[in-house]
């Protein structure tokens, strides 16, 4: 589960987040490029290739676009609010 108090400063303000590298819980993003590679209109990457959130989902389809990147992480750096 993504750590929220390790999270990318970059995230836009709203729910989903991503977490920064230096999470000392060892869910920070590796960089591998899944969730901006699949979904490059909600999630970018920093200058080391860490994953942001850029926008956050609002429609369904959105939702479930996001929802399907933070069950695909492969490091669990993906997190959403209740």
């Amino acid at each position: 589960m993504a750590n929220k108090t390790a999270a990318n400063k970059l995230n836009i303000a709203g729910a989903w987040y991503c977490t920064d590298s230096e999470d000392s819980n060892g869910e920070g993003c590796i960089a591998c490029g899944l969730c901006y590679g699949a979904a490059p209109e909600f999630f970018r990457e920093d200058d080391q290739g860490n994953a942001y959130v850029w926008k956050q989902p609002v429609t369904d389809a959105e939702i479930s676009l996001c929802q399907e990147q933070l069950d695909d992480c492969p490091v669990s750096s993906i997190g959403k609010d209740a």
